[in-house]
């Protein structure tokens, strides 16, 4: 059975492949099963992929991960976790990236850092921050992930198709473009990079004490990273008293990463507007605001800009 948010979700994004895809899972579950030699078990929350429980032919606990073949997601999701090879993150057991199959190690016992927030708050920040730390790998020369700047094309479509008549401040937006350029330019370090490291992407484990699932793969800057953890988790949730941690996570990151504030203020600043600029991408006038708390974290880190 598919549930109808993965169905409408991979129809959304994938299109005529998307639809091509679900019809084939079923078999393709099967079939990977069979040739890995795997027990499948109960699948996760499912959004844009196909993630289940298995268990190894030598009893080792797994995970299943099933996508669109040739989706950008899995093919740099692979090589990342190859890269970080266990560093702060789950392994790359197996890849059949032909089938859209990945197996993974199983983070146990698995639940989310976001289950210290907003209680224990400090305390998941550095967590976070630890984790950020082990994910620093240099990149190698001939890493085929795509380039962090090649994120700074989201801010230039947003204008082309909206100029000031899109549900987002086009000021911002602007700003948030040329200081993504600015940053990349002025980078010191080029590492792999996770891509989307926040407080639903980092599990409790026991190989380490925190790992990272889920990596887009990208190559760059390493302060990209800190960007997502300041308006998650659940970015739709607009509380002020949530907005109102970042000044504290900023200094707290600044501080445990040896990052200048001004480079943690401006990444934050870019990847909270570049969130929103990715949900506005199938706006249409007369649609809701897509706009988030990450649009809140925008406006407060904006006068701390350089």
């Amino acid at each position: 059975m598919i549930p109808d948010a993965l169905a409408r979700n991979v129809r959304q994004v994938w299109r005529a492949d998307g639809e091509r895809w679900l019809a084939e899972l079923p078999r393709t579950l099967v079939e990977v099963a069979a040739d890995w030699e795997l027990t499948v078990g109960e699948p996760y929350d499912l959004s844009f992929h196909y993630v289940t429980a298995v268990t190894c032919a030598d009893g080792r606990p797994a995970v299943l991960k099933l996508g669109v073949p040739g989706a950008e997601s899995l093919g740099n999701e692979a090589p990342a976790l190859a890269a970080f090879d266990g560093r702060g993150a789950v392994r790359l057991l197996r890849a059949d990236l032909d089938r859209g199959a990945l197996l993974l190690e199983r983070a146990e016992p698995g639940w989310r850092l976001r289950d210290l927030v907003p209680s224990q708050d400090a305390e998941a920040t550095s967590v976070a921050a630890a984790v950020l730390r082990r994910l620093a790998v240099p990149a190698p020369p001939d890493c085929a992930l795509p380039d962090l700047s090649s994120y700074g094309a989201g801010f230039d479509d947003y204008l082309r198709v909206h100029g000031d008549g899109g549900p987002l401040p086009s000021d911002l937006v602007g700003r948030a473009g040329g200081l993504m350029r600015e940053l990349c330019a002025s980078a010191t370090e080029r590492t792999v990079l996770h891509g989307d490291l926040h407080h639903d992407n980092i599990l409790r484990a026991e190989r380490e004490p925190w790992l990272a699932i889920d990596p887009h793969g990208l190559v760059g800057d390493p302060g990209f990273e800190v960007g997502a953890l300041l308006y998650n988790p659940e970015p739709d949730d607009r509380d002020p008293a949530l907005t109102a941690l970042v000044p504290a996570r900023v200094e707290q990151l600044a501080d445990l990463l040896a990052m200048p504030v001004d480079r943690v203020v401006g990444w934050s600043f870019v990847m909270a507007v570049l969130s929103d600029v990715w949900t506005a991408e199938d706006w249409k006038p007369g649609d809701p605001s897509p706009a988030s708390r990450a649009l809140d974290v925008a406006r407060l880190l904006l006068p701390r800009l350089n």
